[in-house]
């Protein structure tokens, strides 16, 4: 066939071209980058339901467990890890094949026969296949090693699933103590920034009338001098903690994905009342040992892990596998073009059997191993609920002393503010005492976030999900409602009371 020959040579050359050529790198333009860049942005903020009004706490709950990007991936990561345990479930079913082929060759296949006596030729030259056929089938397969392999990955599968989840409620468990954390010292902060940008302005003020009663030489110099050292001092400490005040707002808006520069306002009510804890620090830690997301998440991952293995000795099993077709040739030599064919074969690796000894003391090991990480991780559980109680009881102890030296400085200011001349002693005083003022006030706001940190803490320790299981069937509203309600029951059910806010913690014994 002189006229195959130069298209087939040509393709093999331009398949070997295709081969030898190497992949260049293509990096993403500039162009791309931006454009990339603002798609990301646009998602980051996409889909969220507009502020309106003031934003209590439990609506910045709900707007960080419904927008916050990492616990939206943890909710991707599971529907990914449910698809491909879905993926894994098709595989335990037959192979069902459908082929088709064209052959041709360029000169009649076939042959003679020769006697082995006498090695003379017995037959003439004879072929039973056309040069230009079509070979059509349908094929169904089975395999008792595919399906126990299939089995044992889609088993892994679901447990991965339950290993997601339990990731999801540890992200939705660490943004709840975020957001309780950042929230509090967020609203300190809205109440705290005008008095301090007031004094900063006034102190600032008091800085140049002080360099320039320097110049004119109006007083001592060692006294002005010091009259100035303590203004910058103050200037300082207010602007250290004005950054501080600052950040919290923009954690708080980072954890509710909110735009930097969108503008936000708390709802100023009086601090809600401090928890005690009324249960039994054991009772806690009985919690703890059963609702802890990552002991569960280890839990699951023994059971993959040991499923690894008997999907290793499931390859020593004889491997059944039955195959059943319908075929067509066009080839007109046949006698038959159509036919159905049936088989079955049993299969052992006989080497393999050699393995059995080292699977089950690999077995035995990784049990052992997965047992041991489990228990490692439960202790450690339980010194983080004992650690989170203690952190707690310190947190109330130093709020109830940030309360006291906030009544001493308020009744230091009233006094400075009454013995007020028209010296510029008189005024650094005012000055101080007002510093000192907002310096307690600070400290008071940072006690009680503080302790609203720890309690959150204590909450995570433990592994309470002070909300619902499925958080996008909810709207903004609802779900803010429902984490309410969650919390409220679970103080209800006597693992926490409600006591004054300025009470000091009492821990059973």
């Amino acid at each position: 066939m002189p006229g195959v020959k130069t298209p087939v040579f040509l393709c093999a050359l331009l398949l070997l071209a295709a081969c030898t050529s190497a992949v260049k790198e293509q990096p993403y333009t500039e162009d791309q980058n931006r454009e990339r860049a603002k798609a990301d942005q646009t998602r980051m903020y996409a889909q969220q339901e507009p502020v309106s009004g003031s934003i209590t706490f439990y609506e910045a709950a709900a707007r960080a467990l419904k927008y916050n990007l990492d616990y939206r991936l943890k909710l991707l990561e599971s529907a990914l890890s449910a698809n491909l345990r879905d993926v894994s479930s098709h595989e335990m079913l037959p192979r069902l094949v459908a082929s088709a082929a064209r052959s041709g060759r360029s000169n009649d296949s076939g042959g003679t026969s020769i006697g082995i006596i006498d090695r003379q030729v017995s037959l003439r030259p004879s072929t039973s296949e056309e040069r230009y056929h079509t070979i059509a089938g349908l094929g169904l397969s089975w395999s008792t090693l595919d399906f126990a392999v299939a089995y044992y990955r889609t088993a892994q599968r679901s447990d991965q699933i339950l290993m997601a989840e339990e990731r999801r409620r540890k992200v939705a468990q660490n943004v709840l103590q975020d957001v309780r954390s950042a929230y509090w010292r967020a609203l300190g902060a809205q109440r705290l920034l005008p008095q301090v940008d007031g004094l900063l302005a006034r102190t600032n003020d008091a800085l140049r009338q002080a360099r320039e009663a320097q110049d004119r030489g109006l007083l001592p110099r060692q006294e002005i001098l010091a009259y100035q050292r303590a203004l910058l001092d103050s200037i300082s400490l207010l602007t250290q903690r004005r950054q501080d005040l600052e950040f919290a707002q923009a954690e708080l808006r980072a954890l509710m994905s909110l735009p930097p520069t969108q503008p936000m306002q708390l709802v100023d009510v009086p601090d809600p009342p401090l928890p005690k804890l009324s249960q039994d620090l054991t009772q806690l830690e009985q919690v703890s040992l059963v609702r802890r997301p990552e002991i569960q998440e280890e839990w699951y991952r023994q059971r993959v892990n040991q499923r690894d293995l008997e999907i290793a000795k499931a390859q020593l099993w004889p491997s059944v596998g039955v195959d059943l077709s319908t075929r067509y040739d066009s080839n007109n030599l046949l006698y038959n073009s159509h036919w159905q064919a049936a088989g079955i074969e049993v299969s052992i690796n006989l080497l393999r059997l050699l393995q059995i000894p080292s699977l089950n003391a690999a077995q035995q090991s990784q049990m052992e191993t997965d047992e041991m990480r489990r228990v490692a991780l439960s202790m450690a559980v339980l010194t983080q609920v004992r650690i989170g109680a203690l952190r707690y009881s310190l947190a109330m102890q130093e709020l109830q002393f940030a309360n006291e030296s906030l009544t001493v400085d308020t009744n230091l200011l009233d006094y400075a503010r009454s013995a007020r001349k028209t010296s510029l002693g008189s005024d650094l005083e005012l000055i101080r005492a007002e510093g000192r003022f907002l310096l307690s006030r600070y400290q008071r706001e940072a006690a009680q976030s503080t302790a609203q940190a720890a309690w959150g803490r204590l909450y995570n320790s433990v592994g309470l999900d002070v909300f619902p299981a499925t958080i996008d069937n909810y709207d903004l509203k609802t779900l803010a409602g429902e984490i309410e309600r969650i919390t409220q029951t679970v103080e209800t059910q006597k693992l926490v009371d409600a006591v004054p806010g300025d009470g000091s913690p009492s821990i059973a014994k």
